[in-house]
């Protein structure tokens, strides 16, 4: 693995148009918004595929670094300074060569808007083959720089449990494949309720993703879930932060 910045020197640039969605990740406890996803979409507001099919080996760092950049600077026009909702950034581990080197521009865009570096969590899906000793690099590197750290569709990745025994994150987004119709579904409950009790054990916080129904919020609250993210609570907003569906969970 590089300990030079190559993307910088050799990658292509990334020329293609793009902005963001936000979606929200609710408390349910609080019925607070926790943070916010930003999510890719195309200038107006197309869908993720519609940049993600043009991302190639020679220009994902610059798209990697234009994505930070530009959810940064969206979410410090539309955040409310005063209160300490997050900002969840996907990030690609294979874009990025040496962590400390890689981050700077995103701490200069964070400088830049005043918006707190504590605020920020990177989140990365294990959806390719990556090199686990240089994810867990990443990882530590934005631990110890004040990051909190996610990982995205646990349980249906390459990784999964293995990355778990050298690094605890702060925050693992349990699939939505376990959570679809999790409340008719006996064996995804079993399967989500001991996955529950061995990220309680790591003292790692757990985030259902995908939730679309009263019946699944309603299951996955008594199974002590409390941050959840679907469309049963709100949809990505373009360019905008969301507007929360009414809801209601038994305490």
């Amino acid at each position: 693995m590089p300990t030079h910045c190559d993307g910088c020197r050799d990658g292509a640039a990334f020329d293609l148009p793009f902005s963001m969605a936000f979606q929200p990740i609710v408390n349910i406890r609080t019925g607070g918004v926790f943070a916010h996803e930003a999510l890719v979409r195309g200038p107006n507001g197309e869908g993720a595929g519609s940049v993600l099919s043009q991302i190639k080996e020679s220009n994902r760092y610059a798209f990697d670094q234009q994505c930070r950049v530009k959810a940064i600077e969206l979410a410090s026009d539309l955040y409310d300074p005063a209160d300490d909702v997050k900002l969840s950034i996907n990030f690609m581990p294979n874009a990025v060569y040496e962590p400390r080197a890689c981050i700077r521009l995103t701490l200069a865009t964070a400088v830049q808007t005043g918006f707190p570096l504590d605020r920020i969590i990177f989140e990365f899906t294990e959806n390719e083959q990556l090199d686990t000793k240089h994810v867990l690099h990443i990882l530590r590197t934005y631990r110890d720089m004040g990051f909190k750290t996610a990982i995205d569709d646990f349980g249906a990745g390459h990784s999964g449990l293995g990355l778990l025994t050298h690094f605890q994150p702060d925050i693992v987004k349990l699939d939505m494949d376990l959570i679809r119709g999790i409340d008719v579904d006996p064996v995804r409950r079993k399967i989500v309720k001991h996955t529950l009790h061995m990220l309680e054990d790591l003292a790692i916080v757990p985030l259902c993703e995908g939730v679309e129904t009263a019946d699944e919020l309603a299951t996955l609250n008594d199974l002590g879930v409390f941050l959840i993210q679907g469309y049963v609570l709100a949809k990505p907003s373009f360019e905008s932060l969301a507007s929360l569906a009414p809801f209601s969970v038994d305490p």
